[in-house]
């Protein structure tokens, strides 16, 4: 097994989004290679700026939830989640978007941010980086 971590990315929720750059970035800072395989409602905040419209997975209450939350981050000085996407990026972390998703839910690559996306690859892609994993999430 490698010294990799490789997290699927399914969900587009806020906090969901947030834990895994969360855990993307602990293992690139511990040493670790870190991928994340970003694919159905998960692929969706790759979208041009879509990283933060996500709801909230549970007490969402019509956005009124995801506000009381965001507010409670600010005041704990939780960095957003494109501060998260930056430094993810800056330690070196890869972001593959699944084609099938692309092609399922009509995304096309100038629909996303392409800067932050390292491959574009369907399930032999998310298998070939995690073959050799030693952490592997869906989340």
């Amino acid at each position: 097994m490698g010294n990799k971590a490789v997290i699927v990315v399914h969900s587009g929720d806020m906090d969901k989004i947030y834990s895994a750059l969360i855990i993307g970035n602990g293992a690139l800072s511990m040493g670790l290679e870190s991928s994340l395989y970003f694919t159905f409602w998960g692929l969706q905040r790759l979208k041009k700026g879509g990283l933060e419209a996500g709801p909230l997975s549970k007490m969402h209450m019509l956005g009124l939830g995801k506000w009381m939350v965001k507010k409670r981050m600010t005041k704990a000085n939780v960095v957003s989640l494109e501060k998260l996407m930056q430094d993810y990026k800056e330690l070196g972390g890869r972001i593959i978007a699944c084609e099938m998703t692309m092609e399922i839910m009509g995304i096309k690559k100038e629909d996303l941010r392409t800067d932050w996306i390292d491959e574009y690859g369907a399930v032999g892609t998310y298998i070939h980086e995690a073959k050799d994993a030693s952490i592997t999430l869906f989340i």
